[in-house]
């Protein structure tokens, strides 16, 4: 198997269901574009969508890991009992309103550990990843870099993601942007100093947990979830 990114077969082999995957969601967001006149219209027609990516890379996945379980925010199923891919999509609200803001996320565990991570912008077609051990990339057009963790600690200077329900003080230049699996790639990117949420489904963040550790950020995920580049308190 020839290898589009720098990291292992399993990982790409991940990467290219993940693809797939997303060529039909491209086709869906033209769908959806057109029925912003009816946002039940809209939600309904995403939450198809959301069902059917589930359906049509489960079959890809099930290639990699044979006997894997998988789960997602609407579906648990069985495995080994070692192995489980978790899947969601993420920032499925900008998609009802045809904002191209919104991600795959997909981690393959072992063991309860995360041990390969992908956060997939479909509409701008880039890809954060990880492995663990490895460090994290960001791959677009056929280019991967490496990524690291911003290293500023200036109050000023911080810009910090934000998904909070309630009306906490916030902390430098406020970013909601209504895609956590992407505020958290970015956080590893160094476009987010930090990244603060309710809680969420563990679907949704399963991978930007990993990107964001091998790229040197911290994580904890309790009642609240916060991502730092690791230089600030929050």
């Amino acid at each position: 198997m020839e290898l589009l990114i720098k990291g292992s077969t399993e990982l790409n082999k991940m990467f290219m269901a993940l693809q797939r995957t997303a060529s039909g969601l491209r086709r869906d967001f033209g769908e959806v574009e057109n029925l912003q006149q009816s946002l039940r219209g809209a939600r309904d027609f995403v939450q198809k969508a959301s069902a059917r990516i589930e359906d049509s890379i489960l079959s890809d996945l099930l290639l990699v890991r044979p006997s894997a379980g998988l789960l997602t925010p609407n579906m648990s199923r069985a495995g080994d009992g070692r192995d489980e891919f978790v899947l969601a999509l993420s920032g499925a609200s900008n998609f009802v309103r045809g904002n191209p803001h919104f991600a795959i996320s997909l981690a393959l565990r072992s063991n309860d550990e995360t041990k390969i991570a992908l956060v997939y912008s479909p509409i701008d077609e880039r890809l954060y990843y990880a492995e663990a051990g490895s460090g994290a990339y960001v791959f677009s057009a056929y280019h991967s870099a490496r990524i690291k963790v911003s290293n500023l600690s200036e109050p000023a200077d911080l810009t910090i993601g934000y998904n909070t329900s309630d009306n906490r003080p916030t902390l430098g230049d406020v970013r909601r942007t209504g895609c956590p699996a992407l505020d958290l790639a970015w956080v590893a990117a160094g476009k987010l100093d930090a990244f603060v949420s309710d809680a969420l489904d563990f679907a949704e963040i399963a991978a930007g947990d990993l990107i964001v550790r091998e790229a040197g950020g911290r994580i904890e995920m309790m009642a609240d979830l916060v991502a730092t580049n690791g230089h600030i308190e929050i």
